[in-house]
């Protein structure tokens, strides 16, 4: 006898009605996973393991979505940091990301200050405590809405070009490798410890910050090298031109990487921000991209980051500097919140993180991350408030309107998303090797269009998951009514709803299996989301929620002894 035990989370609310038919054909060849061409990955003494090829990164060598969520020790109370880290984890982060500001460290040339709040070695060490694993993100610079984008003052009075290889600039960053060295001493991954990736320098020939030595009316003095200039945003952006100097940049990633080696910062995984054409080092560092449909260094606008598209071949701000698909898409700083500024002060609605998951999923991406996922306040230095206050960002505020608060408070999309991590951490690594299936029409469907249902599927072996969300920044969606499916498999077709009918209301996404194995019974389909999974005694279970306004339904092929309970 199978015995199949369902658990059904309930949540009702009105609809109106409309009708139209939707289609997807699912009969697709299964897509090339290649890795040889990939330099890395690693494992460590205790047997653990982290890899990846073109198409998703795998963890202990199984398939995985990783979520990664990003909290500045320095920006919050080394008291309560413990705290935070298991209130990140209850959030269903697996990863937690991190800056290492240089100007925080080092204020003052020559002397170092790794203590308190700044004590990134007693930071790491709760990290492993409460078994999360990190991403240190090193720089040299770092952005981060901080003073010089993380550069020191007295660098900038030097005789040297920042962000080049210039030697002198090198000598100094080599320095501060060979100190960040000495802080995680033991803790990488390959010791045992957590840190198993690094992120080397930040947006690297796409954007840059004003040196902090300004005054009134002064136009702003980029933390650029000179020949990048020309080229360099306030922020995170499509890059309209190409960058004459773009060899020269991946060439300095590559000496950054040959600087942390030589310190002994070795790791399985090194990324690089990737987008708007920024450099990173081919084939040995992961270039992860972005998402900030609520940006404060540009005017409210319509973004396309709602709309199902093929990832892997179409990155967000593109083009890119790097053949796309050739690495998995890890969508590393997607904006969880976002922060004020003197002259822009948007607000995220929780619906949108909500959505804007449920399209990079939908979209092919097998790695997800938020800027920020937990907000802080930026420490005041010895001589200057250590804020980018040239860009008019608050003085020490830096709750960025995160899922966690500035303060550690939850909030309403901290519920949100913690749906979706959960559905990752069970489903993930069957999530991972599908591929992306959109509808006909999708390159037609545009953001200005409130009453257009967008959606999408991934499917490996004649199963899969349907995608859809009905939300949009900066415009107010309706209702979409009459939904029905109609997924054409290389055996078999199925239409669901079979009863009826369903409506995905205003702002709300979902995501439903389709034609999928829950341990060892055949689910044909259900109208109702994922949320976790488990066993007893009993055997398997699963649990479901119904998104608002979406009755529950469930089908299963008549099989003799199946037992259903629920």
């Amino acid at each position: 006898m199978k015995i199949l035990t369902f658990i059904l989370l309930t949540f009702f609310s009105a609809t109106d009605i409309i009708a139209q038919p939707y289609t997807i054909d699912a009969r697709v060849n299964p897509p090339e996973f290649r890795s040889s061409h990939l330099k890395m990955g690693g494992s460590n003494y205790l047997g653990e393991s982290f890899s990846a090829n073109n198409y998703y990164m795998s963890i202990n060598e199984n398939p995985a979505i990783p979520v990664t969520g990003e909290f500045h020790f320095t920006r919050y109370p080394n008291c309560f940091w413990d705290e935070a880290i298991k209130k990140i984890k209850a959030g269903g982060i697996s990863i937690l990301a991190t800056y290492v500001f240089w100007n925080l460290h080092e204020e003052q040339e020559g002397k170092w200050d790794w203590t308190e709040d700044r004590n990134l070695r007693k930071f790491i060490e709760l990290c492993k405590y409460n078994n999360v694993k990190v991403i240190l993100r090193i720089g040299p610079y770092g952005h981060g809405e901080i003073r010089n984008g993380g550069l020191p003052d007295w660098l900038l009075g030097k005789k040297l070009s920042i962000r080049s290889n210039d030697p002198v600039y090198l000598t100094f960053v080599d320095r501060l490798f060979q100190q960040i060295s000495k802080q995680v001493e033991g803790l990488l991954f390959r010791d045992g410890g957590p840190v198993f990736a690094i992120q080397l320098e930040n947006e690297y020939q796409h954007s840059a910050s004003p040196w902090g030595l300004t005054y009134p009316g002064q136009p702003h003095d980029w933390t650029a090298s000179k020949q990048d200039k020309r080229m360099t945003q306030q922020g995170v952006g499509v890059a309209q031109e190409t960058n004459p100097y773009a060899a020269l940049g991946n060439q300095h990633m590559s000496v950054l990487k040959s600087l942390a080696e030589k310190n002994g910062l070795i790791v399985p995984l090194y990324t690089a921000t990737g987008w708007g054409n920024a450099a990173i080092i081919e084939n040995e560092s992961i270039p992860v991209t972005a998402a900030y449909p609520y940006p404060n260094w540009a005017p409210a606008s319509l973004s396309n980051f709602y709309l199902y598209t093929n990832l892997q071949k179409f990155p967000d701000y593109a083009p890119v500097r790097y053949k796309s698909e050739d690495y998995p898409y890890f969508a590393a700083e997607i904006g969880g919140g976002m922060m004020i500024r003197y002259t822009r002060r948007p607000t995220v609605p929780a619906q949108s993180l909500e959505a804007l998951i449920n399209r990079f999923l939908g979209s092919g991406a097998n790695g997800l991350g938020y800027y920020m996922y937990h907000g802080g306040s930026t420490p005041v230095g010895k001589k200057f408030f250590l804020s980018d206050e040239p860009f008019g960002y608050p003085k020490i505020s830096y709750d960025f309107q995160a899922p966690l608060s500035e303060y550690g408070k939850p909030a309403e999309s901290f519920n949100c998303l913690k749906v979706l991590h959960f559905f990752l951490n069970s489903f993930g690594d069957r999530l991972a090797p599908m591929q992306v299936v959109l509808p006909h029409n999708s390159e037609q469907i545009k953001a200005e269009e409130v009453s257009v249902l967008r959606y999408s599927m991934r499917v490996k072996n004649n199963s899969g998951f349907i995608f859809m969300n009905n939300f949009q920044d900066h415009i107010v969606r309706k209702d979409i009514t009459g939904i029905k499916f109609k997924i054409k498999f290389e055996d078999k077709e199925i239409v669901f709803p079979e009863k009826s009918e369903f409506t995905l209301v205003k702002d709300e996404s979902a995501i439903f299996p389709v034609n999928l194995n829950l341990g060892n019974v055949k689910l044909n389909y259900a109208t109702a989301q994922l949320l976790t999974s488990g066993n007893d005694s009993q055997g398997d279970y699963f649990v479901f929620f119904n998104p608002p306004g979406i009755s529950p339904e469930f089908s299963f092929p008549i099989e003799k002894g199946l037992v259903i309970k629920g």
